[in-house]
């Protein structure tokens, strides 16, 4: 009986997302873990927001980034 290799090292949780900005329309790069508040680069808008573990995401995800 052969046994399965363990994965000793865990693939992480978080990822980079692409955000759309509900106000402008642009999309941006942010991570999905964010520890500090993310504004969009073009109207200030806020992306992202810190809840202590998964940012809480105020836009429209476009895509998720491996």
């Amino acid at each position: 009986m052969r046994r399965r290799p363990v994965n000793l090292v865990t693939m992480p949780e978080s990822r980079f997302l692409r955000v759309l900005c509900n106000k402008c329309k642009n999309d941006q790069v942010v991570y999905s873990k964010a520890a500090t508040e993310v504004k969009c680069l073009k109207c200030g808008e806020v992306l992202a927001e810190p809840t202590g573990g998964e940012a809480l995401i105020n836009g429209k995800i476009l895509e998720v980034l491996s």
